[in-house]
Formats: C-alpha cells, sequence, structure tokens
C-alpha cells in the first residue's frame, strides 16, 4: 500500500516528467541570413536558399528558425549587423551576396560556421587556402562573376563590332569589378581594342559616366560585375535605352528588366547550393569538410525587343547560343 506521502511525491515527480522532457529537447538551431542587399530586391535570393534548406529536411519555423539581416547596399553597416548575429548567437551564418559580406563574416568569428555565395574567387579573397579543404569554420559557393569577364567582352564585340572603343563601367572598392577591369583590358590589348574605364561608387558617378558616354559617342558598354550596380540595374538600363548605346551586363536581371544581353553563371543556384550547405552543416558536416562549389551553369540571355529598339542586329552565332531570348 503507498502512503499518502509517497503517492503526492510520485505524483509530483510524474507532472514534472513533461517538464524535464521538453527542457532536454535540443533548441531549435538559428540561421543567421545575412546579405548585402535590400530585402525588397532579394525575394529570389530568399527563396533558392529555402530550397536547398527543404532539400535537407529544413523548413523555417518547424524545425530551424532564421534572423535576417540587411545591408541595403551600405556595406559599412556588414560589421555590425554580423556582430549581432554573433553576439545573439545564431548556429550558422550564410554570408550572401557580396564579397565585403564574407569577408566580414569570417572576420567576425572563428567558430560559427560560416557559408558564403558570391562572385569572387574566394582563395584571392583570403577567405579559403584550398578550394578542395577550406580551412576554419568557412566554406561556400562561387558563381565566379570575374571569370566571365572575357566571354562578357567577346560577346560583346561579337554584337557590335563596329565599335571602336567600349566603355567599361567599374567599381574600385569592389574586388570583383577591380579583377574583371583588369581581365577585361588584357584581352582588349591583345584584340587591339580601346577600353574607356569609369569608375562608379555613387548615383551621380552614373549619370556623369553615361554623360561622358554618349558625348564621347562610345560604341558599346559592359557593365562590371559588383551589387552596386545590381541595385541600379533599373537606372543602367534605362539610361543605355536614352543614349542608345549597346551594353552587356553580368546578371540576367538586367536583361529581364530590359537590357539588352548578359552573360555569367546562374546565382539562383548559387544561393540553392548555399542552402544546401547550411542544411548539411546544421545536420553535424564540418565547413572544412565541404569543398568550395564552382558554377556549373552558365547563361546568354538576350532581350530582342531592345535589340530592336537599338537598331542592331543579333547575330545568328549568339541566338543559337542563347538560354534564353527575350521578345
Amino acid at each position: 500500500m503507498i502512503g499518502r506521502r509517497t503517492f503526492i511525491t510520485l505524483l509530483g515527480g510524474a507532472a514534472a516528467w513533461p517538464l524535464a522532457a521538453r527542457a532536454q529537447q535540443p533548441a531549435m538551431p538559428i540561421i543567421g541570413l545575412v546579405c548585402g542587399r535590400s530585402a525588397n530586391d532579394s525575394g529570389w535570393i530568399v527563396a533558392a536558399f529555402h530550397r536547398g534548406l527543404n532539400e535537407r529536411g529544413l523548413i523555417e519555423k518547424q524545425n530551424v528558425a532564421i534572423e535576417y539581416r540587411w545591408a541595403e547596399y551600405r556595406w559599412e553597416r556588414l560589421d555590425e549587423l554580423i556582430m549581432d548575429l554573433v553576439r545573439r548567437p545564431v548556429t550558422a551564418i550564410a554570408a550572401l551576396s557580396g564579397s565585403p559580406t564574407a569577408i566580414a563574416a569570417k572576420a567576425a568569428t572563428q567558430t560559427i560556421p560560416i557559408v558564403f555565395a558570391n562572385g569572387s574567387d574566394p582563395v584571392d579573397l583570403g577567405l579559403v587556402t584550398s578550394l578542395n579543404r577550406p580551412d576554419g569554420n568557412i566554406t561556400g559557393v562561387s558563381f565566379l562573376a570575374t571569370g566571365t569577364a572575357t566571354k562578357r567582352f567577346e560577346l560583346l564585340r561579337e554584337l557590335v563590332p563596329k565599335a571602336t572603343t567600349i566603355a567599361l563601367l567599374v567599381n574600385p572598392n569592389t574586388p570583383p569589378s577591380v579583377s574583371e577591369r583588369t581581365d577585361i583590358q588584357a584581352a582588349a590589348r591583345a584584340a587591339g581594342q580601346k577600353i574607356e574605364v569609369y569608375n562608379t561608387t555613387r548615383n551621380d558617378d552614373i549619370d556623369q559616366a553615361f554623360t561622358a558616354i554618349a558625348q564621347r559617342r562610345l560604341g558599346a558598354l559592359l557593365v562590371t560585375a559588383y551589387p552596386f550596380s545590381f541595385a541600379q540595374r533599373d537606372r543602367l538600363v534605362a539610361l543605355a535605352a536614352r543614349h542608345a548605346i549597346p551594353a552587356i551586363y553580368w546578371a540576367r536581371e538586367f536583361v529581364e528588366d530590359g537590357g539588352l544581353i548578359s552573360y555569367g553563371a546562374s546565382q539562383k543556384d548559387a544561393f540553392y547550393r548555399a542552402g544546401v550547405y547550411i542544411g548539411r552543416i546544421l545536420k553535424g558536416e564540418k565547413p572544412a569538410d565541404l569543398p568550395i562549389i564552382l558554377p556549373t551553369q552558365f547563361e546568354v540571355v538576350v532581350n530582342l525587343k531592345t535589340a530592336k529598339a537599338l537598331g542592331l542586329g543579333v547575330p545568328t552565332s549568339i541566338l543559337l547560343r542563347a538560354d534564353e531570348v527575350i521578345e
């Protein structure tokens, strides 16, 4: 027979079991997603990242939480935004869009796993020492926008063969843009093609560059890869149309918004793969065991409506290579 006091003690212990069980349950992992762009400009990035997470069985608000931080193209805010995530602390950091984001994340923590996705060479940036065996707490995806610069230069010359001088928009503060400038200048020297470089770090710089390009009657324009140009793509596309300047861009979104032609690696695929890597890390793998992913998908996108407005015939050789033709 169980005494009253013993019964109450057992009853109290039974009531405590669910509480103890809940206390022992692991906390939901938290991903700190930090992006150099704005939230309004990044819905497609988040969707691609979520697709990668979902593939690894992770669904936001069900078995993983995500803390979002947006720099709004103000790179000086990155250190503050990332340190806020480190102090929280988060379980892993997804440093998406722009090499400054990855650099700031690496500087902020040597313990929290980091997965980056940007268009730079991660070895040249000092993010990792090896593509196959990243060291420390960081790995990621490079869509190597810089590696496609020479190809875009060649496409533009094929599209506008009579252009005696090609204008080049560069951001001297962004490593991928500077690297592209170097590659294109080397290719131009080899081809005997004249190049004029215009540095654009502010809105006023863009207006001044297009005014100079129009006044000098330059035959074509190549926009190098830097996040500021992506943020200002509507403006760049509109100015190119207003001044009737054939231009080639580094991302398909420019062409979807009315630009003439683009060539580059698929950014959507890169952000999707970053989500997969974060998922693998949350399942127990280490960043150092995950090699840097290089692009496998490259796209040529052509806007025939824009070409017609410019009075430009797109060669069949380009159309045959195009992954998408917008009519």
